[in-house]
Order: structure tokens, then sequence, then C-alpha cells
């Protein structure tokens, strides 16, 4: 689990790397993909929070990643949903921590991850 975690912080630095471009969401064919990492990170957030990891830095990530994007007042929007989706998602579902949680956990990290590397590798310098 913490090499998946270290591979998944390694590919989101590489994209808050990457040099924001002024591209518009309908050119960019990386959108779908950021939309749902923003939607994942959202996830992380809620579940590692309830799983007993206290602090932000799955917001943090997300901050990073609008920072990068330098969106404009509509797409930012569009990514705080997808984040806040993802948070929400797992509100009604889970109370507290279970195995099945820990499990969801374990399967965003390593969507987070992907997700992360193929944005990098395929749209990054």
């Amino acid at each position: 689990m913490i090499r998946a975690f270290t591979l998944f912080m390694l590919g989101l630095a590489i994209l808050v790397a990457a040099p924001a471009r002024p591209v518009t969401a309908a050119e960019a064919p990386f959108e779908p993909g950021l939309m749902r990492l923003a939607e994942v990170l959202g996830s992380l957030h809620f579940l590692r929070n309830l799983c007993g990891e206290k602090g932000d830095q799955w917001r943090s990530e997300m901050e990073k990643l609008l920072e990068s994007e330098n969106p404009d007042a509509e797409r930012r929007a569009r990514f705080i949903a997808a984040f806040n989706r993802g948070y929400r998602s797992f509100g009604s579902t889970y109370t507290q921590c279970t195995s099945s949680a820990s499990e969801a956990i374990s399967r965003y990290m390593k969507e987070g991850e992907k997700l992360s590397r193929d944005i990098a590798s395929r749209y990054g310098n």
C-alpha cells in the first residue's frame, strides 16, 4: 500500500509540475481524466479521514491540481464539484471505517495512481 501511495504521489507530482496551458475544456482530451482524478481525491479525503488519517492531505493535493491547471471560474467549479461528489459519495454508505472502506481506499489509491501516471505520460512534457 505504501508503494502504491508513493507511486500515486509521484504521478501527481509530475502532473502538477507540468506547465499549465491555457486550453479550453472542449479542447482538452485529458479533461475527463482530470475530473475523475478530482473525484478520486474527494473520495480519498473522506475515506482516509474516516479510517483514522486526520488532516487535509487529499484536499491539499486537490489544491495543487487546481493551482497547476489554473482553470477559469467555470472549469474550477467543475473540478470542485467533482471533488465534492467523490467526498459525498461515501458519506451515506460509511459512518465508520470497515474492511470495505479500507478496500475502497486501496482501489481509489490505485485508480488515482493510474490516472496520474496516464495523464502525465500522455499529455505531460
